[in-house]
């Protein structure tokens, strides 16, 4: 069966689920989005992709033409209608149409989509045996410039960055900011461990505050390891433990090589692996019934 889409009050089937080029989230960039994820009939953590969707819409004086009651209804009729019990969604909210000009006061109302199907991300077997990443020249873009808790649709930063990971022929790039701290990867936050404690850049060197790196960090809290937000550099990738990446789309999935620097033992380590274990189950127990 053909899968649907939601666009601006009605669903298309793929093939006809169409935006105007006109449309300033096509044109510019100009607009907001989230990725979410249902579990076993549920969606995991909606209230708080919602909270984000809408606060980036604010930050971007967008005004979004459906409640946030009624956008959780449609993620969730969304599943539904796609007979996935299991899903990874994309929600977007777009400036809307307008002329070919940048003002977004020409833009009448915003558009909003709907997509729910299914991810991979990376390949099953790096989750068993972990996978490298290098650091690279594209810098992240500042907090003072394009602030990235704005979760926006414009990634062209990180695309940047993950067109020198593919040269790099690895799976994903770790970014700095201006001064060479470590901020996250292209799309997924990013930790560290060593003696025991789980470390991961603070929000404000630059970094996308995630949902899965908040669930993450409380999920290393009750199983009894401390976790710290503090300022990395490449040293400390170089010389951790243990290394992982968290997001939507990725989970929770290892790093064992750095810049060609072996991190750890070379494998999985056991704070990581836990860990995972940890959010697989904890994920298929809680979320929003899709009903």
């Amino acid at each position: 069966m053909e899968s649907v889409v939601f666009i601006d009050g009605a669903f298309y089937l793929k093939r006809e689920a169409k935006v105007s080029v006109f449309d300033h989230g096509f044109l510019y960039g100009d607009g907001v989005f989230e990725g979410i994820r249902a579990y076993s009939g549920r969606v995991f953590r909606l209230q708080q992709h919602l909270d984000r969707l809408y606060a980036s819409a604010k930050a971007l004086m967008l005004d979004v033409p459906i409640p946030p009651d009624e956008m959780a209804d449609i993620v969730r009729e969304s599943c539904r209608r796609n007979h996935l019990s299991d899903a990874y969604i994309r929600l977007v909210v777009s400036r809307g149409v307008g002329d070919l000009g940048l003002d977004p006061r020409k833009c009448a109302k915003a558009t909003v989509v709907c997509i729910a199907d299914a991810i991979s991300l990376y390949p099953a077997e790096l989750y068993a045996r972990g996978m490298a990443v290098v650091t690279v020249p594209t810098r992240r873009t500042g907090t003072d410039q394009l602030n990235p808790r704005i979760k926006s649709l414009n990634y062209l930063n990180n695309i940047l960055a993950k067109i020198e990971a593919n040269s790099a022929g690895v799976a994903e790039a770790v970014m700095l900011n201006a001064e060479g701290q470590v901020v996250e990867c292209t799309g997924d936050n990013i930790f560290v461990v060593r003696g025991g404690i789980l470390r991961t850049p603070p929000p404000w060197v630059g970094i996308l505050e995630g949902i899965t790196r908040e669930v993450v960090m409380d999920i290393a809290r009750d199983a009894g390891v401390p976790v710290r937000e503090e300022v990395l550099t490449r040293f400390d990738l170089w010389t951790a433990d243990e290394c992982f990446l968290t997001g939507t789309a990725a989970e929770v999935i290892p790093v064992v090589r750095c810049d060609e620097r072996v991190i750890g033992s070379g494998e999985p380590g056991p704070v990581t692996v836990e860990l995972i274990r940890r959010f697989r189950a904890f994920v298929q127990a809680e979320g929003t019934p899709i009903g």
